[in-house]
């Protein structure tokens, strides 16, 4: 075990697993800057750019673009009260109170200092907890794992968007799509309407490329058509003063940059959730906690400490049930699986058997990942912020372009792109008429797994569901669900 420990850790200190993971956490702040891009999106175009890479070096890059978007997205919202990404919502709130008050580079430092110290902590908590989580879950039986898979299916489709109803029917039919190929215990094909592009499934980049980049796409020039979307320009701090952060105020936001990485990590670790719900709830609670002489809402460095570390733990964090079970925990661990595919890995608890010096790799890399995003960030501050004066017109064309491409090197066919715009209009439609993709996603994510344990749940208990009752664990497990359907369908949205 320490051999491969210490071997997987040489290779995250390679000079082309360094050069990778500092271009991606380059990329993602330039993400999470520029108008119309998000994290899902730039991972979805981004897997096709580690075909030719190293496994390790692969994965670095991705999780170096998703680590330093969430990052990257406060810039606009403190400067522009615009966030570059919607978990940066609630950094609007006190960010940009802040640059008014000529305190924009304070916050932007708060913001940077919160979100790598909530990285590190998540990280950290990953490399703690995801081998025992493992250990345990291959002792865990195909019913049990039925039974934990329709558990987070089941918070996925409640939590993922307004209506729980709509999630159960958006996830349901990712669930579905991932039937679609050969059925694996009788070699038949199913639901390829005669073509063989179908035979080996649904192209999962074609699908993640479609439902998220082009989507995203898609929006954004329907805003851009219908001036929906605002024009902004960057402008300079109208005061230099106070730009720096003193000891003491770091000490002041100490705690609740603690509270707040402990609310991402729940939120991460619970499928489905996200970034964004973590950095509304991790406000709402340093608020309902604070103290007097706090000014919430007008210009409190406490309250973008919050939001920037709560968003920034979850990407770490949603690893863990990714690694250890093999259900991603928010859209962008189920992009990175995506990645995985490519090389020949299955996420899930034999990861840590078959591939242990590559998961040791892994959180070396996720390490220098964190140390490279304080040092861009810091070095960057302002810097920036000039990406805004990017105009939308012109990142849409160039995103798409990435679209097709990406989507076509996954199989060498045009009928991928077909695909990936096929779903881009889908995701559009989902979007419009309030159906998460997300869930959607997720479902066609982990709807493999989930079909073959149900087969071998049955094969096991013959059919017969009083047969549940040799198994406890799953039963509890079904009735927890059972429990928080119902919860969810009665709550009103």
């Amino acid at each position: 075990m320490m051999e491969m420990m210490l071997q997987g850790l040489g290779d995250a200190l390679s000079p082309s697993v360094i050069m990778f993971v500092f271009l991606g956490i380059l990329l993602g702040y330039i993400v999470g800057v520029l108008p119309g891009l998000n994290r899902p999106a730039a991972l979805a175009v981004a897997v096709p750019l580690s075909y030719y890479m190293s496994p390790l070096a692969a994965v670095g890059f991705l999780i170096g673009i998703a680590k330093a978007s969430g990052a990257g997205g406060a810039t606009t919202a403190i400067l522009l009260n615009t966030p570059g990404e919607p978990s940066s919502a609630p950094t609007c709130l006190d960010g940009y109170p802040l640059t008014r008050a000529g305190k924009g580079e304070k916050a932007l430092k708060v913001a940077l200092y919160g979100s790598v110290i909530g990285d590190i902590v998540g990280t950290l908590l990953l490399i703690a907890i995801a081998l025992p989580l493992a250990k345990f879950a291959l002792k865990v039986g195909p019913i049990e794992m039925t039974a934990i898979m329709f558990l987070a299916l089941t918070f996925i489709a409640a939590l993922s968007g307004t209506s729980v109803i709509r999630g159960l029917i958006a996830g349901t039919f990712g669930v579905l799509l991932a039937c679609v190929g050969m059925d694996a215990e009788t070699a038949l094909p199913r639901m390829v309407f005669d073509h063989v592009e179908l035979m080996d499934g649904v192209p999962l980049l074609a699908i993640t490329v479609g439902m998220l980049a082009m989507t995203e796409m898609l929006i954004q020039a329907e805003q851009v058509l219908t001036g929906q979307l605002e024009k902004t320009e960057f402008t300079d701090q109208p005061d230099k003063r106070d730009r720096g952060l003193s000891w003491g105020e770091f000490k002041r936001i100490l705690p609740t940059i603690v509270q707040s990485s402990g609310v991402g990590i729940v939120v991460g670790i619970i499928p489905g959730l996200g970034p964004t719900v973590a950095s509304f709830l991790a406000y709402g609670l340093a608020k309902r906690t604070a103290k007097s002489g706090d000014c919430y809402g007008k210009g409190e460095i406490k309250g973008v400490a919050a939001a920037e570390t709560a968003d920034n733990v979850v990407t770490p964090a949603s690893l863990i049930p990714l690694f250890a079970l093999g259900i991603p925990g928010s859209v962008s661990a189920a992009v990175l699986i995506a990645a995985f595919m490519i090389h020949g890995v299955v996420p899930g608890p034999r990861m840590f058997e078959e591939h242990g010096q590559l998961i040791y790799g892994i959180y070396g890399s996720m390490l220098i990942a964190s140390l490279l995003m304080l040092i861009v960030g810091r070095l960057g501050l302002m810097g920036f912020a000039q990406l805004t004066k990017v105009p939308v017109r012109f990142i849409i064309p160039v995103v798409i372009l990435l679209c097709m491409v990406g989507s076509y090197l996954e199989t060498r066919s045009m009928f991928s792109v077909q695909l990936m715009f096929g779903f881009g209009v889908l995701g559009y439609l989902m979007h419009r008429f309030d159906y998460s993709r997300i869930t959607f996603l997720i479902g066609f994510v982990v709807g493999p797994l989930f079909e073959l344990s149900l087969r071998q749940s049955l094969i096991i208990t013959d059919g017969q569901a009083q047969a549940l009752l040799q198994h406890p664990v799953a039963l509890g497990i079904l009735l927890i669900s059972f429990i928080a359907l119902i919860t969810f369908l009665r709550k009103p949205h």
